[in-house]
C-alpha cells in the first residue's frame, strides 16, 4: 500500500512539474541573452523583442508557442497541423524548428519588411516606446490596446534596462552602488 501511495505521489508531482507554466520572470531569464544578442546584431531593442514575445506567446504558454515554437504570432504561408489533447489542430500560424528560430525570424521581419524597416533605420535601441508605436502603426497588430499592453510589460519588468550596452549597465550598477554606500550622494 505504501509503495502504491509513493508511486502515485511521485507520478502526480512529476506531472504537475511538467505542466507548470512559464512565469514572466522565468521567460525573461531564459531568453534575455538571445534578445540582447539580437539587439546588438540588428539594433532592435532587447526590450521590444522580449516584450512582444511575452505578450504574443503568453510567456511561452500559448498553444502556438508550445506546439509550433511561434513566440510572435506570425502566420505562415500554409497550414500547419499539430495535436493538442489528442485532437488534430489545423493552424494558419507558422511553425518553427526552435524558439530561437522564431526570435530570429522576428528580427528578420522587423528589419526587412518595408513598412517596418524604416523604423529600424530611424530609431535607436533606446527608443523602446517609439518602437512599439511604430510597429503597431505598421500593421503588426490590429488591437488598439496592443501598444499599451506591450509597453506595460516592458515597464513592469523593466525590460528597457536590457537595452543598455554592457558598459552602460556597469556604469549604472556602479552609480547605484556608490549612491547606496555614500550617504552624501543621495
Amino acid at each position: 500500500m505504501k509503495k502504491t501511495l509513493l508511486i502515485t505521489t511521485l507520478l502526480i508531482s512529476s506531472v504537475t512539474a511538467f505542466a507548470q507554466k512559464n512565469t514572466s520572470k522565468s521567460y525573461i531569464e531564459q531568453f534575455k541573452d538571445n534578445a540582447i544578442q539580437i539587439m546588438h546584431e540588428t539594433g532592435i531593442p532587447a526590450s521590444i523583442v522580449l516584450g512582444i514575445a511575452m505578450h504574443e506567446s503568453g510567456n511561452g504558454n500559448s498553444s502556438i508557442a508550445k506546439n509550433l515554437n511561434n513566440q510572435f504570432g506570425f502566420k505562415g504561408g500554409s497550414t500547419t497541423i499539430y495535436y493538442k489533447n489528442n485532437k488534430r489542430v489545423t493552424s494558419a500560424y507558422k511553425k518553427y524548428n526552435s524558439i530561437l528560430e522564431s526570435f530570429d525570424d522576428f528580427a528578420r521581419v522587423i528589419t526587412h519588411r518595408q513598412e517596418l524597416g524604416r523604423i529600424s533605420d530611424e530609431l535607436t535601441q533606446y527608443d523602446y516606446e517609439k518602437w512599439v508605436k511604430g510597429i503597431q502603426r505598421s500593421g503588426y497588430a490590429s488591437s488598439k490596446k496592443w501598444t499599451s499592453q506591450v509597453l506595460a510589460i516592458i515597464r513592469k519588468y523593466q525590460l528597457n534596462d536590457l537595452d543598455q550596452t554592457p558598459v552602460e549597465q556597469a556604469q549604472t550598477a556602479q552609480a547605484t552602488q556608490s549612491a547606496t554606500e555614500n550617504p552624501y550622494l543621495k
